[in-house]
Parts: C-alpha cells; sequence; structure tokens
C-alpha cells in the first residue's frame, strides 16, 4: 500500500490523488495514477473537467494499471489490486474482466455497487488497509 501512495504522488487531478499497483505472485507488474488520456491536457494544466460534481478528464488509476498490463502484455489473472481509493462501479468492472481476484484499498471512496459486484463475482476485498 505504501506504493501505492507513492504512485499517487503522480496523479494530475487536484481533487483526488489516486495511486494503484497490481502484483502477482509478489512481484509488481504494474501501475496507475489518475490522470488525463495519453498526450491530453490534465487537470493541473486546464483544470478539472466536472460533469454532475465528479471530474471527467481523468482515466482512473485502477483503469491505468489495467492499461498498463495489456500495453506491456503482462496478464492480470489472478492478480491483486492494491488502491488508495475504493474503486467506482467502472473500474470494479474493469478489474473483474481483467481476472484480478483481491482488492485491497485503503480508504472506502468507491460506490457500494462496486463492492456487491466484487462479491458476486468472487474477487475478495480487503478494507481499510494503511
Amino acid at each position: 500500500m505504501k506504493i501505492a501512495d507513492v504512485v499517487a504522488e503522480r496523479a494530475t487531478c487536484p481533487r483526488k490523488k489516486v495511486g494503484a499497483v497490481i502484483a502477482r505472485n509478489r512481484h509488481i507488474i504494474a501501475t496507475g495514477y489518475n490522470g488525463a488520456p495519453k498526450g491530453l491536457p490534465h487537470c493541473d494544466e486546464d483544470g478539472c473537467q466536472m460533469v454532475n460534481g465528479h471530474c471527467v478528464r481523468t482515466t482512473h488509476a485502477e483503469q491505468n494499471a489495467v492499461i498498463q498490463c495489456a500495453l506491456h502484455g503482462v496478464s492480470s489473472d489472478g492478480a491483486t489490486l492494491y488502491t488508495t481509493a475504493g474503486p467506482c462501479l467502472t473500474c470494479a468492472k474493469i478489474i473483474v474482466n481483467a481476472g484480478i481476484k483481491r482488492v485491497v484499498f485503503k480508504e472506502k471512496y468507491g460506490e457500494p455497487e462496486a463492492l456487491e459486484l466484487f462479491g458476486k463475482a468472487g474477487v475478495e476485498v480487503v478494507e481499510g488497509i494503511k
């Protein structure tokens, strides 16, 4: 979780800095933080793009970590994802489809439906890890 905290420092949205680490067999296979899609302006450059009280300019940390696995041809099947904030429902769907079997997060932040989805999909959830 300490590594996820360090990764979160790279996040470019001042509203919420989130970091994620995917590990398998005790080895880090990918990291991600929330920020704008590649080549586009970040929140800390152009401001947040707000829709219904949420910044939609950024790609979430969990999404970026899964994308890094895909870009580098590394399977996340059976892995654990560590994140500084509980995943939203969209991230939860991506995590399930990526084959991640365990999610560990520090701060409850995401939507309750995400935790419900994890339960139905058999993804182990560990909350409140510092």
